[in-house]
């Protein structure tokens, strides 16, 4: 792996006729920025620089890449450069939308709309730290989970799968909008092809079948890390690791002591998701949709939290968001 990781292009500098304004975040696979486009709107923008791959001096725009790493590289490029394409031709809400995408200084750029609020992540560390029986009410988790569903129905249409679902990918907006960000797609070809010491994945999300070269992935394996977002949502920490979990599996323990608090049928449903075995689980977002959207269900079975405790928390949430100030894309760290 490099040890030295690329600088960032400098504020001013001009690509694809946007113009760098700073640098926002640096993650494993790239860096993003805020930027302005010729009308002065801010976007953000996404440079494919994977770390493990490439380096750049302070000042260069070009990346450089060892002669062993090079196909590598362009492999994990030309992903990129075709996931948003992809991603270009999906309008929906609930899925991050791609303005324009270019190639440019041996690498690709993904230029997305700029995006203000915080990601879940950050909503579930806040709620947890609430000490709070419960992190979610079960009509929110309901309710976010069916939009982003509403999304993931799409992206899956259109032949594509997400393969980094999780809380620090699933961005609200300050209108109150969830939106995943961050698809995985060049991720998944780099671990699949390359032998790295650190998994490309994150822990506790990432399917079974993620750890192995020779298993199939589909909607299964992003509807395996929807369980798995669910599960944060209601314990504030993410479930174990797949290999863990084939070696012990505590899953449905740590499940049993939400009784009472969350319906039997919402634990049901984190537990199919989460099977270990990929034909176990809901095929399609669509069965998924089905179980998640049943209204007798739409209640807690039982309550010892007061209600003035969830307006508490509403407001609390509000006020957070609007402290909050990120960029889609920017849930991508070193792993």
């Amino acid at each position: 792996m490099s040890k030295v990781k690329p600088a960032s292009l400098p504020p001013d500098t001009l690509i694809g006729g946007y113009k760098v304004v700073k640098k926002l975040s640096a993650g494993g696979f790239g860096l993003v920025y805020l930027a302005l486009d010729k009308q002065g709107q801010e976007v953000a923008i996404k440079e494919y620089m994977p770390t493990s791959l490439a380096t750049r001096a302070p000042g260069e725009l070009l990346p450089q890449v060892q002669p062993e790493k090079l196909s590598l590289y362009r492999l994990g490029l030309k992903s990129f450069f075709e996931e948003g394409r992809s991603l270009a031709q999906i309008s929906h809400a609930s899925v991050v939308s791609v303005l324009n995408f270019f190639r440019e200084n041996e690498t690709v750029y993904m230029v997305m709309n700029f995006l203000e609020g915080g990601t879940l992540q950050d909503f579930i560390i806040t709620a947890r730290d609430l000490k709070k029986q419960k992190v979610f009410r079960e009509s929110t988790i309901r309710s976010l989970f069916d939009e982003i569903l509403r999304g993931l129905r799409i992206v899956h249409q259109h032949k594509m799968l997400h393969l980094d679902i999780k809380p620090a990918n699933i961005f609200i907006t300050d209108e109150n909008k969830a939106v995943m960000i961050d698809f995985g797609a060049a991720r998944e070809v780099l671990s699949k092809e390359g032998n790295f010491i650190r998994p490309m994945y994150t822990p506790g999300f990432a399917a079974p079948e993620m750890y192995r070269r020779d298993t199939a992935m589909g909607p299964w394996t992003d509807i395996y890390a929807i369980g798995a977002c669910i599960y944060a949502c209601m314990q504030g920490y993410p479930p174990n690791d797949a290999p863990q979990r084939l070696e012990k599996d505590r899953l449905t323990l740590s499940l049993s002591r939400l009784r009472g608090v969350y319906s039997d049928n919402l634990i049901e449903v984190v537990e199919w998701c989460m099977s270990l075995d990929a034909l176990e689980r809901p095929q399609s977002v669509f069965a998924l949709q089905k179980e998640l959207s049943r209204e007798g269900e739409r209640k807690y079975t039982k309550l010892s939290v007061a209600e003035k405790m969830r307006v508490q928390f509403d407001a609390m949430v509000s006020d957070t968001k609007k402290n909050m100030r990120r960029v889609a894309g920017t849930g991508n760290k070193t792993k």
